[in-house]
C-alpha cells in the first residue's frame, strides 16, 4: 500500500498538484518561457582562393571566407544554364590572383556572384581595394568554383595616385 501511495504522489506532483494534509489542490502553473529557435550561425572556413581553384570539388557545398584584392565587376558566368545565376538579379566580380604581385591578373577560374543590391552599394570599388567575402561554393561547372556571396565587406580602399602632371 505504501508503494502505491508513493507512485500516486509522484504522478500528482508531475501533473502539477500539491498534496496537503487534508486535501489535494491545483498548484498555479509556473510561467512558460517560449523560445523561438534562432537560425543557426553559418560557419565559414578561411580559404586561400588558389586552393579553391586548384581543387574546386573539395569545396563544393562548403561555406568559405576569402580575403582578396578586388579586380572588377563583370558579367562572367551569368546566365550559364548548368550553374544558373540570372543577370537580372546578380552581378559577378573578379578578384586578383594573390600569387602575382607585380601587376594585376584576375582569377577568372573563380566565378563569384553578388546580388545587384549589394554591388550597387559598392560601385565605387577600384582594382586593388581589399575585400572580404563569405559564401557557398554551389557548383563546379566547367571545372571552376562557382560561389554565391552571403556577406561582402570592403576592408581597405586602395588610394589612387591623384597627382596630375602638367607640361610647362
Amino acid at each position: 500500500m505504501k508503494k502505491l501511495q508513493i507512485i500516486t504522489f509522484a504522478i500528482l506532483l508531475s501533473a502539477g498538484f500539491c498534496i496537503g494534509t487534508n486535501n489535494i489542490t491545483s498548484q498555479a502553473a509556473a510561467p512558460t518561457v517560449i523560445s523561438t529557435p534562432s537560425m543557426p550561425q553559418i560557419q565559414y572556413i578561411d580559404v586561400n582562393p588558389l586552393n579553391i581553384v586548384a581543387n574546386p570539388s573539395k569545396y563544393l557545398r562548403r561555406n568559405v571566407r576569402i580575403k582578396a584584392k578586388f579586380d572588377k565587376f563583370s558579367t562572367l558566368g551569368l546566365d550559364y544554364p548548368p550553374a544558373m545565376r540570372s543577370s537580372e538579379k546578380y552581378i559577378s566580380f573578379l578578384i586578383q590572383r594573390p600569387d602575382i604581385t607585380d601587376h594585376n591578373i584576375p582569377l577568372s577560374e573563380m566565378k563569384i556572384f553578388l546580388k545587384k543590391e549589394v554591388a550597387e552599394k559598392n560601385i565605387d570599388l577600384d582594382a586593388g581595394d581589399e575585400i572580404m567575402f563569405s559564401g557557398k561554393v554551389f557548383s563546379t561547372a566547367l571545372g571552376d568554383a562557382w560561389i554565391d556571396v552571403d556577406e561582402f565587406k570592403v576592408l581597405n580602399k586602395h588610394k589612387k595616385d591623384t597627382k596630375t602632371t602638367t607640361q610647362e
